[in-house]
């Protein structure tokens, strides 16, 4: 928002419930002005963009959905890894605990971990504890993980630690909110390094833009 223009008026939606802040941006456009709609990570993850994207159509308000950098992708930036290595695993789901926000019943963590894919639990730092024991079913108590705390934001904070650990972790961090709990074989430094190369740039690997060596 820093490079807004002087005179551009600002609005805080946290305090806001839908239809103030839909009502807002639809005066505004009818005004001539620009509405720009700022959210934190990308839109399109817990974003709840869809009920605003309905409202906007409701009153013929064209639109344009910018994509941002999720938190999980931010993470794995700032620890430097890669979610889908090769014969680890090549699958990354971004998902949730239940909560005031319901999840389906197919979807349940119990359900979703019993993959052992590279995952990243959005909003439910204040379940740590119900987070672990099912992660801990899942991967085992030693398997890698990280709680990503303000990713992206200047008070960005990353704990690697254990799955064993990570009550712990949040409790000693004072960690309430704005964090991301990621597992996942992946995270293993050892499994980072060049013992599991991919075929993308195998030079015995041939495709259509290029032959074999």
């Amino acid at each position: 928002m820093q490079w807004t223009k002087p005179g551009c008026k600002h609005l805080n939606s946290a305090s806001m419930h839908l239809e103030e802040f839909v009502t807002a941006m639809t005066e505004a456009y009818n005004a001539g002005s620009r509405v720009v709609r700022l959210h934190t990570g990308d839109p399109a993850l817990y974003g709840a963009i869809a009920e605003q994207i309905a409202a906007l159509k409701k009153q013929d308000v064209p639109f344009q959905v910018f994509p941002g950098v999720t938190a999980a992708f931010a993470a794995s930036a700032s620890m430097g890894i890669e979610y889908t290595l090769p014969e680890v695993t090549q699958t990354l789901i971004l998902t949730r605990m239940a909560g005031r926000t319901p999840v389906p019943e197919a979807e349940a963590l119990t359900s979703l971990a019993k993959h052992q894919a590279s995952m990243s639990i959005y909003l439910s730092i204040s379940m740590i504890d119900k987070v672990t024991e099912i992660l801990k079913e899942a991967y085992g108590e030693n398997a890698p993980a990280a709680v990503a705390y303000c990713v992206s934001q200047p008070e960005e904070q990353i704990f690697r630690t254990t799955v064993r650990e990570l009550p712990a972790v949040v409790e000693r961090e004072k960690i309430r909110k704005t964090a991301l709990i990621i597992v996942g074989h992946a995270l293993d430094p050892a499994r980072q390094g060049e013992t599991r190369k991919s075929k993308l740039y195998d030079k015995n690997f041939s495709h259509e833009y290029r032959q074999k060596a």
